[in-house]
């Protein structure tokens, strides 16, 4: 069984107004007087002060790893109540806010390198690791799941505003992510010699520092035996995240499956593939989706569908398939995270009691309902 873990970034926000704090220092340092062994000190810091991530453990079990997702979670926002902060599973910042560079010499090289692409980056996405045998595989992966990305990034939409308004987008997140040279969806590939050398000829162009600023929608990890789906908005609640994990590692799984059995990618092109993730970024769940097999507009739920019954066989053999089919069904019947926030402004008419709600909802134990 493929192992599968997680990288969450979560934003600080101070307690009592909602705006993003440039605490993660001190939550670092409150982390690691209480951490043991190196492997329990899961946090780290990220390109902005106001945002801190963690990593789970490689999982093979679904229960075992949103048990360790909740407990991160709740963790982060211990440390961050020290002080006088919480955390929430935002992409973007509701309200305004001037993000504060973490002090670090590879991200002050980015900062005068790329200006106010850098400057305005306080984005917190959610990057999936799924196992793979050998680079061959990882790379035959990444060919085969290209047209599926823009459906995960429509299930974890989770930043309709931006700077103090309503951006128009589930995912504006994704938008302002979409600035960086290397981002976005790729060719296909063909063979591990040719990922790897279309990687050096991008590093070694010199516009990117190192091959970790390689920002592709999915990319073979330099750090780990994995491939890395990079696509999806931090999502509100933990079992949004375990369901996108579960997904995630399915759609791997039948990538893999179907390059042993000699099974061709689809042929979409990049610019297809562009305006499939335009169409998730601005819609979520709440308009039409570009259908992977068509790249012509089709409904949200049936698209959705269509990504449930291409890895059902795959979650039926790690056991997901009913609790994945479950957690599917209620997105779809109350909506994702950008639904929630629309839906907590509408109710109290206040980002700030939007951001409280997304922080008490980052560490419920279950759902995203109020």
């Amino acid at each position: 069984m493929r192992s599968v873990g997680v990288e969450e970034e979560l934003l600080l926000v101070d307690a009592e107004t909602g705006e993003p704090r440039s605490v993660s220092a001190a939550v670092l340092a409150s982390a690691g007087r209480t951490a043991g062994a190196a492997e329990d000190q899961v946090f780290e810091l990220e390109l902005q002060r106001q945002q801190v991530e963690f990593a789970t453990h490689p999982q093979t079990r679904r229960d075992t790893l949103a048990a360790e997702i909740r407990r991160f979670r709740a963790e982060a926002a211990r440390h961050a109540e020290r002080t006088g902060a919480a955390v929430a599973a935002l992409a973007t910042s509701p309200l305004p806010v001037s993000p504060a560079l973490t002090p670090d010499r590879r991200y002050r090289w980015m900062a005068e390198r790329f200006g106010l692409t850098l400057q305005e980056q306080l984005t917190c996405g959610c990057h999936v690791h799924v196992s793979v045998d050998s680079d061959a595989e990882g790379v035959a992966v990444l060919d085969r799941i290209r047209p599926w990305l823009p459906v995960l990034l429509a299930l974890s939409a989770n930043s309709p505003f931006w700077q103090g308004q309503d951006s128009g987008y589930a995912s504006f997140r994704s938008q302002v992510w979409g600035r960086w040279p290397s981002a976005g969806p790729t060719e296909i590939f063909e063979s591990a010699d040719r990922y790897h050398a279309r990687v050096r000829d991008m590093v070694g162009t010199g516009v990117l520092r190192d091959d970790g600023m390689i920002y592709f929608d999915a990319r073979l990890s330099h750090q780990y035996p994995t491939v890395e789906i990079r696509v999806a908005d931090v999502c509100l609640d933990a079992d949004s995240t375990v369901l996108l994990a579960v997904l995630t590692r399915a759609l791997v799984e039948t990538a893999a499956r179907a390059w042993r059995a000699g099974e061709p990618p689809a042929r979409h092109g990049v610019a297809l593939l562009r305006l499939a993730a335009w169409q998730a970024a601005r819609y979520g769940l709440g308009g039409p989706l570009l259908h992977p097999g068509t790249m012509r507009p089709a409904p949200a739920e049936e698209v959705v569908r269509a990504l449930y019954d291409h890895v059902r066989d795959a979650l039926d053999d790690h056991g997901d398939a009913k609790v994945a089919g479950d957690v599917l069904s209620g997105l779809l019947q109350h909506g994702n995270g950008a639904v929630v926030q629309r839906a907590a402004l509408e109710r109290t008419g206040s980002l700030r009691d939007v951001v409280a709600e997304c922080a008490r909802l980052t560490q419920a134990e279950r759902g995203t309902r109020p």
